[in-house]
């Protein structure tokens, strides 16, 4: 049943991790329990920054919060501080406890866990884009502790045909311009190769699904390195330092224009 702008479900109808970990742990109707917390559920919110605008109150209240996109109820973690908040975090690497060598399947559905290390799938990256035009955030931060950030003013993928063909532009921050020159290009993974580069498969070669050209300047996808390690396997941003220099935390965010 709904109430305002909250949707009450069966817990059996959310996903079987959820619900397990849940089954000792109340939460009112209008909210239901993450590993250990209870995140309310907003019917027809389907970003952060729907969330945000409806309840002022959520504004600093970082974490993972339920969405629900496609049809789908989805975790999602939800930066609700940086730039006045509202941001739907699509990528998240803070260590390498994740494997983001995947297939297309996985990089399509999504994978990890949204409280630390996720990719929110492509199709849920369409979804969110298709419609409404969002800006990206990227953060960075180095393992010496240095931070950087690149913003850009519009940012939407194509759907599966498409191969979710990247758009992207408009560029302002402090790590440089890396992505930009992949506007255009298809996703590729290690088991469908849709770069542009006819003596390699890139995605194979780099070991991380991106969209590739011939083959990149940034890929946060890729192998994560323990340290600071100057080697194009690991998830990396050329502007960044002129260097292919390995970092150590990745976040890449969006939010409505």
């Amino acid at each position: 049943m709904t109430e305002g702008h909250y949707i009450h479900v069966k817990r059996e109808n959310f996903p079987e991790h959820v619900a397990g970990d849940c089954l000792n742990h109340t939460c009112t109707e209008d909210s239901i329990c993450i590993p250990g917390n209870c995140s309310a559920v907003f019917k027809g919110f389907k970003d952060c920054s729907e969330i945000l605008s409806t309840d002022s109150s959520r504004k600093g209240q970082d974490g993972v919060y339920v969405i629900y996109i496609d049809d789908t109820w989805r975790e999602v973690f939800c930066d609700m501080t940086t730039d006045g908040g509202g941001w739907t975090i699509i990528q998240k690497r803070e260590d390498g406890d994740v494997d983001f060598y995947r297939t297309w399947k996985e990089y399509k559905e999504g994978f990890g866990n949204a409280s630390k290390n996720y990719w929110i799938g492509n199709q849920a990256i369409h979804a969110l884009t298709k419609d409404k035009n969002q800006e990206l955030r990227i953060d960075f931060q180095r393992h010496n502790g240095e931070q950087a950030s690149a913003v850009y003013t519009t940012f939407y993928i194509g759907d599966e045909d498409s191969k979710y063909t990247l758009t992207v532009s408009g560029y302002n921050g402090t790590a440089g311009d890396s992505l930009s020159w992949h506007n255009g290009m298809r996703f590729s993974t290690k088991d469908q190769e849709n770069d542009i580069d006819s003596s390699r498969n890139c995605a194979t070669t780099f070991h991380g699904a991106w969209w590739y050209r011939y083959c990149f300047q940034s890929n946060l996808n890729r192998e994560y390195a323990q340290s600071a390690a100057n080697d194009p396997r690991y998830a990396t941003r050329w502007h960044f330092k002129r260097s292919h220099e390995a970092l150590q935390k990745t976040v890449m965010m969006i939010r409505q224009n």
